[in-house]
């Protein structure tokens, strides 16, 4: 298939084009009109070819032709979006809207996240947990998902919507460059980078985490997978939690060095948010396969330490 990844040279995206690349398809990376010349890998895994666009203005979108796409460029910081909540709605919301206009495919599948579910009390989460979200940011998500589900509806697209956890780990010595989540930051101040990591509270919150790669896997299976007129909706992740103790214990344990931590005031977060991802198991026969927490750790120390010289 010809299928063009939205927010390519991103984290999630790059990991993405790389498996789709792997698995024989032809692939066109979306790069921003703003981020300069494009150059021939701008960013890009081997295999992945460079466009010019922006979600934000449809007239300049590649029409293709595509056989799919995913969909994975948006902003993502919920703290953020509670200062930007417009800016959230405008990138997440309307970009996927001039995207479904502008570029026509007989399959998408949609990045979202289980920040559409808020905090619910039932433990793993299941897709048929009613949405709530309670934040500007897993609102814009899932707005968008309705826009998507929608167009599929009227037999245009074929669409699976993807919705992540906590995403970690590293490919080709990419990790996950945003410090504002645990891994990441407990990581640079292993490194150095930085004097402590903040703990909210008292560091028992549970949360999974998914390697990249595993979750580009599903990325290509729900592409290959669904067909015009189908939607789908599907949790992806590990459903193996770990407090925010066990992972800075694991930091320590993996680097050997110290990860010095502050306390500060507890935050209203829920207690435990895990995965149940039993349908896409069942499915597609996915299987995440590299997202033990130590592996994690381990090769985003080693793309970390590689990067740093």
């Amino acid at each position: 298939m010809r299928v063009l990844v939205t927010g390519a040279a991103g984290y999630i995206g790059y990991a993405v084009g790389r498996r789709l690349a792997a698995a024989g398809h032809e692939v066109d990376g979306l790069v921003r009109r703003d981020a300069g010349p494009v150059r021939r890998d701008a960013g890009l895994p081997d295999g992945v070819r460079p466009v010019r666009g922006d979600l934000l203005v449809p007239d300049g979108l590649p029409r293709g032709p595509y056989d799919g796409v995913c969909h994975l460029a948006a902003l993502t910081r919920v703290r953020e979006s509670f200062e930007r909540p417009l800016r959230y709605f405008a990138a997440n919301v309307q970009g996927t809207v001039n995207l479904l206009e502008a570029v026509h495919a007989d399959r998408l599948v949609f990045g979202s996240t289980a920040a559409v579910y808020g905090t619910p009390e039932r433990q793993p989460i299941p897709e048929s947990e009613a949405a709530a979200p309670a934040s500007p940011y897993g609102a814009s998500k899932l707005a968008a998902e309705q826009a998507v589900r929608f167009h599929a509806r009227t037999g245009a697209a074929g669409a699976v919507v993807l919705r992540t956890f906590n995403v970690a780990g590293s490919v080709d010595g990419r990790a996950d460059p945003d410090e504002t989540r645990l891994i990441p930051k407990a990581l640079a101040v292993a490194a150095g980078r930085a004097p402590h990591l903040d703990v909210n509270g008292d560091g028992l919150a549970v949360r999974e985490y998914l390697h990249v790669d595993d979750l580009a896997a599903a990325y290509v299976l729900a592409l290959e997978a669904v067909r015009p007129g189908e939607d789908r909706v599907y949790n992806v992740g590990s459903g193996a939690g770990a407090a925010v103790r066990e992972v800075i214990a694991a930091v320590e344990r993996v680097t050997g060095r110290p990860v010095p931590t502050r306390r500060r005031p507890a935050r209203p977060e829920a207690p435990v948010l895990l995965c149940d991802a039993s349908a896409i198991r069942a499915d597609l026969g996915w299987r995440p396969v590299r997202s033990a927490l130590p592996e994690i750790i381990a090769g985003s120390w080693s793309a970390l330490t590689c990067a740093d010289g």
